[in-house]
């Protein structure tokens, strides 16, 4: 009688073993019915075992062996593996949480025909500017089916209400053609496959032909560029080469907000290459239909965020992360993986290369690259244009109107008159962070949360960021009962307000999680920015990364110092990774772009830094602080997070598990419980406990032994989770 071991959507780690008279020796990887308690659940078969430990009599059956889609190869199940057990996570949460919703469902629908529409050869050879002005919604949709090529009835009506009539016109005039199928082109013959592009600098073909040379082998590669020097291109030559191969592409990116415009530029280059998205902002059926594309091999480009990492691809011959030292990477719930680690482990199982790029990279990345773990691969120009100036404007004991320094407004309006395009970059969104009482210095506070409501001005509501409470806005103190109520501090609604009082006559776009929140809007309004329909863009971290605006000459910085005296080590490298970011939106087009940055610290060394733009020697510094420290990357770290009513019962479990881990081993440093950063979130309170190792092998054996005595304690008075490589302390 056989015997599968199946893997469960089940928080136990371990693996259950079934009957399976009717299972192959080739369905390891397939999907499988089984009775579990008084339920029905779908598993996976991970192994076909000749014996088991549980009586024969006490085996249950498993009901059906579900052949309906492809298996998972053993390479996809061998990364699973190991993220399960580098992650110290069960592995049948691991496997069932990289399939797609509906394929974990007793009943998974086949895949169903998604209606497209295709930009005809016509279409291509017309520019937009031949509509009439007035066609504001056709010349928006017709530039964005030149930037995608391919577009659905969801990205269309993105676009605005009258997006569908206006499709309409374009397609009665034989620019836009509608298609419909349900499957992708399969892989091609071996030839040229792309439409060429600019010509590459000295720099990009050397890091092109050093990728080239590898395409066999695996190799990691760290493409070090600055911002606007022509990282995509090298992307898409590498691309290029691999797809002559006939091998698949992962391209994995941090954010959904960056996969329309790569998106775009990949199907430009590559229009005969079937190219799928895997990430968060699909539907189920959208994401059933693309994940079934990579695993079947009829898209030969994958292209995602974090989770995409896991995404089965039969040809794989090239992973690259862009942006990788963006924390997105990281998951913060269940399966704590970083998927720029992963791609690196995938690329050496796979034996093919992976390369990460970055203007600026993570430490842990740029360390590896010193120690040539990593080869280095230099981009030191930016192409066709000079580097932004950067300047700072001090604030310190400054009359600042709603947070705007005269400098920075005067600068404006010069942008405004040589119709050139600015931006006001503030990280933070709502009206006002908080809302205070002058009275008795009440401050609005999430009676659920660690923090503060934020006022938001559009539904005249108070929000909480981190657990989703939302309250009207009190007609007075809760405290006094004073009617004075003050907001406090600046945030994206705020600026956007003080901008248009002081530019009325200016087109002025607000870009943050609030008004991008409707499916598909960001699209839209970077193609407003693109066809120079807004003149400023007030706007989060959203903006900070990959864009290309080319009109874009003036970025103003509001609040830059929230994060030089943060608690966490790693605030300084965030901080000059996100300027960076953020100045390199300027200036990309002829002319030189400027940079403003409100500071009360001018003199602080990382302004100084920044204001050279020299990478390398504030990493260096900062990895010498680091060494000094003993901060990763010179140690490893895990975090044990525990959560429970109250904090008093969370500390005493961490110190109950520190005294199991320091009885395991000595040679582990485990520091004292501590509470969390922020103690209370959604109604509980937390707190955490640090261990940490110069030895990654060595930590790693002893978070195995630890983590499986705390899995065996019958009961807790508080729920635990292990974070390996932590990157919020």
């Amino acid at each position: 009688m056989k015997i599968v071991r199946v893997a469960l959507d089940v928080p136990v780690a371990k693996l259950f073993d079934y009957h399976a008279d009717d299972a192959r020796g080739d369905d390891v990887g397939c999907r499988v019915l089984v009775p579990f308690g008084k339920k029905i659940l779908v598993g996976m078969i991970v192994e076909i075992a000749a014996s088991s430990d549980v009586p024969s009599p006490r085996m249950k059956c498993v009901l059906r062996v579900l052949r309906d889609a492809p298996r998972l190869g053993n390479d996809d199940l061998r990364l699973l593996r190991f993220a399960a057990a580098y992650y110290h996570h069960p592995l049948g949460l691991a496997v069932m949480g990289a399939l797609p919703a509906r394929l974990r469902r007793v009943r998974a629908p086949r895949p169903r025909a998604i209606t497209t529409f295709v930009l005809t050869p016509a279409g291509e050879a017309i520019a937009a500017d031949v509509l009439p002005a007035r066609a504001i919604v056709q010349r928006r949709l017709l530039t964005l089916f030149k930037e995608r090529r391919v577009l659905d009835l969801a990205a269309i009506k993105a676009v605005g209400r009258s997006a569908p009539p206006a499709l309409t016109q374009l397609a009665s005039r034989g620019w836009v053609a509608p298609h419909e199928t349900s499957e992708h082109p399969a892989l091609v013959a071996a030839g040229p496959v792309s439409t060429g592009g600019p010509r590459l600098t000295v720099e990009q073909s050397e890091a092109v032909q050093a990728i080239q040379a590898h395409l066999d082998e695996f190799s990691a590669f760290l493409l070090l560029g600055v911002t606007g020097s022509g990282k995509t291109e090298v992307y898409l030559h590498a691309i290029d080469a691999t797809l002559r191969a006939r091998r698949q592409v992962l391209l994995l990116v941090p954010e959904i907000a960056l996969t329309p415009q790569l998106e775009a530029m990949v199907r430009n280059r590559f229009p005969d290459i079937s190219l799928t998205a895997l990430h968060s902002g699909l539907n189920e059926n959208e994401r059933l239909e693309h994940w079934r594309a990579a695993q079947t091999g009829r898209a030969r480009i994958v292209l995602g965020t974090r989770l995409a990492v896991f995404a089965p691809l039969p040809g794989l011959g090239l992973i690259i992360v862009d942006e990788e030292h963006d924390g997105s990477f990281k998951q913060t719930e269940g399966l704590r993986y970083s998927a720029r680690d992963l791609a690196v482990v995938r690329a050496q199982q796979c034996k093919i290369p992976v390369v990460l790029g970055s203007a600026t990279p993570a430490l842990e990345t740029y360390y590896n690259a010193l120690n040539e773990r990593y080869q280095l691969l230099t981009l030191s120009r930016r192409i066709n244009a000079p580097l932004p100036r950067i300047e700072y404007i001090p604030t310190r004991g400054a009359r600042l109107a709603d947070g705007l320094s005269p400098r920075l407004l005067d600068a404006i309006a010069a942008r405004l008159e040589c119709n050139e395009q600015s931006m006001v970059f503030i990280n933070r969104r709502g009206f006002a962070p908080v809302l205070m009482c002058r009275a008795c210095g009440w401050l609005s506070q999430c009676h659920r949360c660690s923090a503060q409501l934020v006022l938001h001005l559009h539904d005249h509501r108070l929000h909480c960021h981190h657990c989703g409470f939302h309250a009207p806005v009190p007609p007075g103190c809760l405290e006094c009962g004073n009617q004075d109520l003050a907001p406090v501090g600046q945030g994206t609604q705020r600026i956007e307000v003080a901008v248009r009082r002081y530019f009325p006559q200016a087109r002025i776009l607000r870009i943050d999680r609030d008004s991008t929140r409707r499916r598909l809007a960001w699209p839209a309004m970077r193609s407003q920015i693109r066809e120079r329909e807004v003149d400023i863009v007030v706007g989060t971290q959203i903006l900070a990364k990959g864009h290309h605006f080319p009109h874009l000459n003036l970025v103003g910085v509001v609040n830059a110092d929230s994060l030089l005296y943060s608690t966490d080590f790693r605030a300084p490298e965030r901080l000059f990774a996100l300027l960076t970011q953020v100045a390199g939106r300027a200036g990309r087009g002829e002319r030189q772009g400027e940079v403003l940055i409100q500071t009360e610290f001018p003199g602080h060394p990382l302004y100084t830094a920044l204001r050279s733009q020299d990478y390398v020697s504030f990493a260096r510094g900062l990895l010498e602080e680091r060494q000094q420290a003993g901060f990763p990357p010179f140690v490893h770290q895990a975090l044990l997070r525990a959560e429970a009513p109250k904090l008093e019962t969370a500390v005493a479990y961490l110190a109950r598990a520190a005294r199991i881990g320091k009885a395991l081993d000595h040679r582990i440093t485990i520091y004292d419980p501590v509470p969390a950063g922020m103690v209370r979130l959604a109604g509980r309170e937390r707190a955490q406990l640090l261990a940490q190792a110069e030895a990654r092998g060595r930590l790693q054996r002893f978070l195995a032994a630890w983590y499986a005595k705390l899995s065996e304690e019958p009961s807790s008075p508080a729920r635990w989770s292990l974070d390996v490589d932590p990157l919020e302390l």
